[in-house]
């Protein structure tokens, strides 16, 4: 038998010490840190104070809508990454409540409503739920990309490029219209409602403004829908008191011999996508879909008064005519035709 092998004796081991230049690791419990970095607080009041745009539009349309007006909507939904499209809506006198509440419903801040009445007229509603203000057009000259069969192609979801006629500030109701259209901050909304729309008796408190105005045909920056780059450029131009709206794709050549440097214009061309249409201003209202009237077109005509006029210049050649027979009878009671002395040569006797 051997001998035993001595255990060597087990050295007490030192507690370790701790790096007090490392900084203490927050305590964790189940419903997340306890004590929140310095840093990460700071990142969050940054991102905070941030502004960031969550702009949605719902896009709907009336029962009895005719087809190349319905094209159209879904036109201008395609263009739109941000836009979400509903179900009809029956276009009677208590729309704007059940409007209102498909927006909050949708989770959507404005909205485009296209009416159609006695399957010919074509108005577009552009309201800003729920407080407003809101835009009641007549859509005139409507072509859809399926009519047009244009060779402008861009990107499907990119963000568009707005740009606007000089006409947009010259006018109070124009500015309006063109602050709609694009994004504007409350401030500067307030400033231009105190400076240019005195006239009207109208303050920020009644039209019930949020922290932004609308930002309905400008995709926001961040949107999960949109791509990060503009490839086409919407132009609204004011000809004649209406705003004419076109598509047009940036082009530009993808030759290494022709690549166009970084801010060169020269060898970039423009060509037309699609849609056309031509918005005749009706009413802007203070509120959603309603509510005290901001301005209101002194030259808009209706087009049922443009029919009437149409049917009294039909129904008056019809009148014409009826006045020349009375007269042609009048004239011939008054002047009749003397005995003819050879009438009774050829009768038998």
């Amino acid at each position: 038998m051997g001998k035993k092998r001595k255990h060597a004796e087990s050295e007490p081991t030192e507690p370790s010490k701790k790096d007090e230049s490392a900084p203490e690791r927050p305590k964790r419990t189940l419903l997340g840190w306890k004590h929140k970095v310095d840093e990460e607080s700071e990142q969050n009041d940054a991102d905070s104070a941030r502004f960031r745009n969550k702009e949605k539009v719902l896009a709907t349309c009336s029962r009895r809508i005719v087809f190349r007006y319905r094209h159209l909507m879904l036109n201008v939904v395609s263009l739109l990454p941000h836009c979400k499209k509903d179900n009809k809506v029956e276009s009677k006198e208590s729309k704007g409540a059940t409007l209102n509440e498909l927006v909050e419903l949708k989770s959507c801040s404005s909205c485009l409503f296209f009416e159609c009445r006695k399957q010919k007229d074509l108005y577009l509603w552009m309201s800003k739920c729920p407080n407003g203000p809101s835009v009641k057009f007549l859509v005139n000259a409507v072509h859809t990309m399926e009519e047009l069969k244009l060779t402008g192609n861009h990107l499907k979801g990119s963000r568009p490029i707005l740009t606007f006629s000089s006409n947009f500030d010259k006018d109070p109701h124009w500015k309006l219209l063109k602050e709609m259209i694009t994004q504007a901050h409350y401030w500067l909304v307030s400033q231009f409602l105190k400076t240019n729309l005195m006239a009207i008796e109208c303050s920020l408190e009644q039209l019930g403004l949020a922290n932004q105005f609308a930002m309905i045909f400008g995709t926001p920056k961040d949107h999960r829908k949109a791509k990060p780059y503009h490839d086409h450029v919407f132009v609204f131009s004011i000809v004649d008191d209406h705003i004419w709206f076109r598509n047009y794709q940036i082009s530009a050549p993808h030759n290494s011999t022709d690549k166009v440097d970084r801010g060169g214009l020269d060898k970039m061309t423009l060509v037309e996508v699609g849609p056309r249409f031509c918005l005749n201003p009706i009413k802007i209202f203070g509120g959603s879909f309603g509510g005290p009237t901001l301005y209101e077109n002194p030259f808009y005509i209706s087009p049922n008064q443009i029919r009437a006029m149409e049917k009294k210049q039909k129904a008056g050649k019809f009148v014409k005519k009826v006045k020349a027979k009375t007269r042609r009878k009048m004239h011939e009671q008054l002047n009749p035709l003397e005995p003819d002395e050879f009438s009774d040569l050829w009768k038998e006797q």
